[in-house]
């Protein structure tokens, strides 16, 4: 076989390769790269939506970072978010899902019960847990002070706003629970009576045996709840309006972040400088944030993907 006919081969393979590649290709550039770069170039510019877009160089940058108010405590906030609330809906779930394939009789209707509040719209929910936790006339409130426990602000209290967040979202659940219920269903039956046979105990059974198999899927819970919260929006702006009276319509300017900037999140503010103000350029700066922190989170979930494992080897 000559040169120039395995030049030819290997340029029809290469040919083939990519047109398997091109619907993938085609939809990274669209969809990812090209949305990337543009704001990239946009937070360069200054631009309103209308005119031109002109050359600013850093001073969207120099904005965002230093005169803009709203920024650092909205930075706080969603990291706060990512580390607490994940780390409760992680926990609960697989407690309910543990919980959940330990009960031999009405696995079903316990499982439908947990489930359903998942299936709930974001924002009704959210009307819900406002109106429950309502200081001065909601139930929680006034159970609590029934029993002689000083009832917190919730919603309307910067120092229990993202709690009362966090417990909206341990509410739904039931996402978590299924896929947790499915891994833990399959763990090997055998490694369990093995680890019995050893005397091992239940912390024991969980630590050296369930962790281990289900380390995975645990990995899989905590990446996709760190993206999801990293574009929390609909339940802090829907909470934060009803919370403190404002709900009017589209025309209506409001500032996110009641009580005191408690439960404003980067998501927020890119809406906020974009589509309220305008201002495009910072707000894109504030997107590029937001896709670094959350690059950055991954890859170190994922560098550290191995954690889990060896913590249940040792």
């Amino acid at each position: 076989m000559t040169t120039y006919t395995l030049r030819a081969k290997r340029r029809r393979s290469a040919l083939r390769t990519a047109a398997f590649l091109s619907p993938w290709l085609v939809g990274f550039g669209v969809f990812f790269a090209y949305p990337l770069l543009s704001t990239v170039y946009f937070s360069f510019m200054k631009y309103d939506g209308f005119g031109a877009p002109t050359w600013n160089g850093t001073a969207n940058w120099s904005y965002v970072f230093g005169s803009y108010t709203m920024f650092w405590p909205a930075l706080r906030n969603t990291l706060w978010l990512v580390l607490v609330m994940v780390t409760c809906r992680v926990a609960f779930g697989l407690g309910i899902g543990l919980l959940i394939t330990k009960i031999k009789t009405g696995t079903g209707v316990f499982r439908t019960l947990f489930y359903l509040p998942y299936l709930a719209p974001p924002v009704a929910a959210t009307l819900a847990f406002v109106f429950l936790l309502n200081p001065g006339t909601g139930p929680v409130n006034s159970a609590l002070e029934s029993l002689g426990i000083a009832a917190p602000g919730w919603f309307n209290e910067p120092g229990w706003s993202k709690p009362a967040l966090t417990m909206l979202a341990v509410w739904g659940i039931g996402d978590l629970m299924v896929i947790f219920m499915a891994a833990l269903l399959d763990v090997p039956k055998e490694q369990y009576e093995a680890a019995e046979l050893d005397g091992a105990n239940s912390w024991q059974r969980f630590r050296f045996v369930t962790l281990p198999n289900i380390s995975p899927i645990v990995l899989f819970a905590v990446v996709t709840g760190v993206i999801q919260t990293m574009q929390y929006y609909t339940q802090p702006i829907v909470a934060s309006k009803v919370a403190s009276g404002i709900i009017g319509g589209s025309g209506q300017q409001f500032e996110p972040g009641y009580p005191e900037k408690s439960t404003l999140t980067l998501p927020q503010l890119v809406y906020n400088l974009g589509f309220q103000r305008f201002d495009y350029g910072s707000a894109c700066v504030v997107a590029l944030v937001l896709f670094t922190l959350a690059m950055a989170c991954t890859a170190l979930l994922m560098r550290r993907r191995g954690g889990l494992v060896g913590a249940g080897e040792r």
